[in-house]
């Protein structure tokens, strides 16, 4: 059931069915410490546990490529990435649509919607992988399913910013995506320890493990969530935001970033074994790179707080660079610990990207109106635009590493490639938000954290 609470007096009102909650004030500082923190802390505990499954779903076909080998299925090095970039490719596109169900059904109802929905490409993996003569087109149905799980960040994160007032958003949606980012890790260290047990390799428990947190995600949302009325769709913002310039430099940038953190975690378990076979079981640590990316991304925007988002964000592209050209060196003279350490530099730098051009956004759109209202509307549709092409990076990213591995049987080209996209971002970032005539023109640009 939901409180109606009165700001003058924090007393319960009449109450809606549903859990529906149709008083919500968060900027009334006597709501908020009445009544407003303690829900809006509980839904985004409930929430984070939701879009980590999610994520921990989205990412699993990236661990259990790996062991497809060793459980009777031949697949060639262009089929095993596309069962990579197929639940990328799926979550991208599912992103926009996952942001407006918030609206439509409620957050409480769409984050139990879309928890359960995760038990589908778990059912259909343990399919998959306990019949050896399992179709191919099958696994890459399965690889579609898993993509569900990317489509959870833009609701969830759409949903929570609802909850907070602007003061405390930064810090509640920088909770809940690192929270989320951080299942990619999860699923990335237990399923090989998981798929281990008893005697030889049992993929199937790579599925059946997740399913009963899956279930208990769906029963807290359900019984422990609620969903604001005033959280209503938006049109209006998204085609302001639609006509924008800086939303699609934001989303060029944010491919940069989220792109290059979700591709590099999909694709550096299977990365690690095919160009250094002698290493292949190190493919249990890569984990490390996901987990390392997701915890920094909070201290991402805690930088740009400080110093700027432009700044951190056109430094992270420049040490992006860096460590690229530090892998192409690894694959030159083979030295598996510089390939590493290497590809761990790119996720911390990959997730400081992430909380710095999200810190932008905000500190962008308040410059392009007088009206503080309309520009944190549209600051949030560029949020859930940049979060779905963002997604789309990672596509991008294992297509790359696939025509480079098919063609040329190394990631020279690949990483090439990736060394003059990141010039083109940090030259992005510098002509639109760091040159001095920007400043002169919109000088509170200087001052908002861009």
């Amino acid at each position: 059931m939901s409180t109606m609470v009165d700001t003058a007096s924090p007393a319960p009102q009449a109450k809606r069915g549903g859990r529906w909650i149709d008083h919500w004030e968060p900027e009334d500082p006597q709501f908020w410490e009445s009544t407003g923190k303690k829900v809006a802390r509980k839904n985004l505990i409930f929430s984070i546990l939701a879009e980590n499954l999610g994520f921990t779903v989205w990412s699993l076909m990236s661990i259990v490529v790996v062991s497809l080998g060793s459980v009777g299925f031949s697949f060639t090095v262009g089929q095993t990435f596309w069962l990579l970039i197929v639940p990328n490719l799926v979550g991208a596109v599912l992103r926009i649509p996952y942001t407006f169900a918030v609206p439509k059904f409620g957050g409480r109802a769409w984050t139990t919607i879309s928890a359960g929905l995760l038990l589908i490409p778990c059912v259909m993996l343990v399919v998959a992988v306990t019949n050896p003569t399992t179709p191919y087109w099958f696994f890459l149905l399965t690889s579609a399913a898993m993509g569900f799980g990317g489509g959870n960040f833009s609701s969830s994160m759409a949903n929570i910013s609802f909850f907070y007032p602007e003061g405390k958003k930064g810090l509640a949606l920088g909770l809940n995506a690192a929270g989320g980012n951080l299942g990619v890790a999860m699923v990335q260290l237990v399923v090989p320890i998981v798929i281990a047990l008893g005697t030889g390799v049992n993929l199937a428990y790579a599925a059946l493990f997740w399913m009963p947190f899956i279930v208990v995600a769906t029963a807290c949302a359900w019984f422990f969530m609620d969903s604001l009325t005033q959280a209503k769709p938006d049109g209006t913002s998204y085609k302001k935001a639609m006509s924008n310039k800086h939303t699609w430099v934001m989303s060029f940038l944010y491919i940069g970033t989220f792109g290059s953190f979700i591709g590099f975690s999909f694709a550096f378990p299977s990365l690690i074994k095919l160009s250094f076979v002698d290493y292949k079981s190190f493919v249990g640590l890569a984990f490390l790179g996901a987990l390392i990316g997701s915890v920094s991304r909070p201290f991402g925007g805690w930088l740009s707080d400080r110093f700027g988002g432009a700044r951190i964000t056109l430094m992270t592209f420049v040490g992006l660079g860096i460590g690229t050209s530090g892998l192409l060196v690894s694959i030159d003279i083979r030295s598996f610990p510089l390939f590493f350490g290497s590809f761990i530099g790119l996720f911390v730098l990959a997730g400081i990207g992430n909380g710095s051009t999200y810190r932008m956004i905000p500190a962008i759109f308040a410059t392009q109106s007088d009206d503080l209202k309309s520009a944190k509307r549209q600051a949030a549709a560029v949020v859930g635009i940049a979060g779905a092409i963002g997604a789309f990076g990672g596509v991008l990213v294992n297509l790359v590493f696939k025509f480079s591995l098919e063609g040329s049987k190394t990631l020279a080209p690949a990483l090439t490639a990736f060394l003059v996209f990141y010039g083109l971002c940090v030259a992005t970032t510098w002509w639109f938000y760091m040159r001095r005539r920007v400043f002169a023109r919109v000088p509170s640009l200087a001052y908002a954290g861009v």
